[in-house]
């Protein structure tokens, strides 16, 4: 079974899993250098110079900020490209929906709300950094929501039920993420800054399921040269006009 399956079924997971280890290693190098205070602890404001350990505020400081803004934007891209295949393989199947081209131009907003998070840092460049946030977050919960429900249209190999289903509670724990994290900032920083780990951690599980339905599509870039021989002041070109002399000796 493992031949049949095409080989871009690797790159969702693949995609979720290095942004995941990136992510990951930005916050083990943010609470080795006694930036931030570890998830596993009780944040409290006597903690001297250590700060609550959102993602953003771990790839503040440096050497963690140089490794962050690397994985932010190689997120980003990856994740548009991603975000394009799927668009061509629901294409074949939608050929005026609205839904997947809209889906698309959201998330490729808020991959590139991405960047912005990536290379403007929280503390240097609040507003900025703060709408791609809101970019990512917002739309990336939209583009759940819209891809559960057309997987579940699509129905690809009879797999879309199933498929859909999962997708949709991904979709419904990412959005109560959302309303906790920014419920539970008033009240307890640590804890709202889990459900901003959690919600991250589950966003890129939605990501890595495309590759059930990528096992069934093949992509593929196509060059052709359209550029023809020059033509004279005849209009015929030198190629055309051979096999008319050959003809004629």
């Amino acid at each position: 079974m493992m031949r049949n399956c095409s080989p871009w079924a690797l790159l969702p997971p693949a995609y979720s899993i290095c942004t995941a280890a990136g992510l990951w290693v930005v916050y083990f190098m943010a609470v080795y250098s006694e930036t931030i205070t570890p998830l596993s602890s009780q944040y409290r404001k006597t903690n001297g110079s250590l700060y609550p350990p959102f993602i953003s505020v771990a790839g503040n400081f440096p050497p963690a900020s140089c490794i962050f803004s690397g994985v932010m934007n190689m997120a980003a891209f990856v994740g548009f490209i991603i975000a394009v295949l799927r668009y061509l393989q629901l294409r074949n199947i939608f050929d005026k929906s609205w839904l997947n081209f809209g889906s698309l131009v959201g998330f490729s907003v808020g991959c590139f709300g991405m960047t912005l998070i990536g290379n403007f840092q929280l503390f240097n460049q609040l507003i900025i950094h703060n709408s791609g946030t809101l970019m990512t977050f917002g739309l990336g919960c939209l583009f759940c929501w819209v891809q559960s429900y057309l997987t579940l249209r699509a129905n690809l190999k009879n797999e879309g039920r199933s498929i859909a289903i999962a997708r949709f509670l991904l979709s419904a724990v990412i959005t109560l993420c959302i309303v906790l994290k920014y419920c539970l900032s008033v009240y307890s920083l640590m804890y709202a800054a889990r459900c901003q780990w959690a919600l991250v951690m589950f966003f890129l599980i939605f990501i890595g399921t495309f590759g059930i339905d990528f096992r069934h599509s093949s992509f593929e870039i196509v060059c052709r040269d359209t550029l023809r021989p020059p033509v004279g002041q005849s209009g015929t070109s030198e190629d055309s006009r051979q096999p008319l002399e050959q003809q004629q000796d």
